[in-house]
């Protein structure tokens, strides 16, 4: 199976985007994402998936705890930023929720505790216990297709 092909097939699916951060004695850290998805509502679990090759991998395990900033449809130069393409006129980007630093203007936030952590292929799972959550009822979701962000249609 070509990977790139793979690739290429599952962008068909629309996802939200997300920036991954968590706390270290370091500091703070955060990483661009959209492979997050809720595994359970009780006991209340999300999986965040990770490259075996990135540095946020060891941050987490440092830290043993993550928070998910699900992006509102303004926010794609945040996204950007937190993949590695730095905009210097992004200021005062994070405010802290339940211990953990998030994206302010985010459509929602959740913070966990790692509960697992799962090898899977090139990547790691971390499976974590929801500890602390919020949401902007009124925030449209930032979305990924194809390799391209978009926004959803008005009805």
């Amino acid at each position: 199976m070509d990977p790139r092909s793979l690739r290429d097939c599952c962008g068909s699916f629309a996802t939200g985007v997300t920036v991954i951060t968590t706390r270290t004695e370091e500091g703070d850290h955060g990483m661009t994402a959209n492979a997050f998805m809720s595994v359970s509502l009780d006991p209340p679990l999300v999986s965040i998936s990770l490259d075996r090759g990135t540095k946020m991998l060891d941050k987490i395990r440092a830290s043993g705890a993550y928070a998910v900033s699900i992006l509102a449809q303004d926010m794609h130069p945040h996204a950007m930023h937190f993949a590695g393409r730095p905009d210097a006129s992004l200021e005062d980007l994070l405010e802290e929720r339940g211990g953990m630093p998030v994206l302010r203007g985010a459509a929602a936030h959740i913070v966990a505790e790692v509960a697992q952590e799962v090898e899977a292929g090139d990547h790691i799972l971390f499976i974590g216990r929801v500890v602390d959550l919020d949401r902007n009822a009124q925030a449209q979701p930032l979305l990924f297709h194809s390799g391209k962000f978009g926004r959803l249609a008005e009805a």
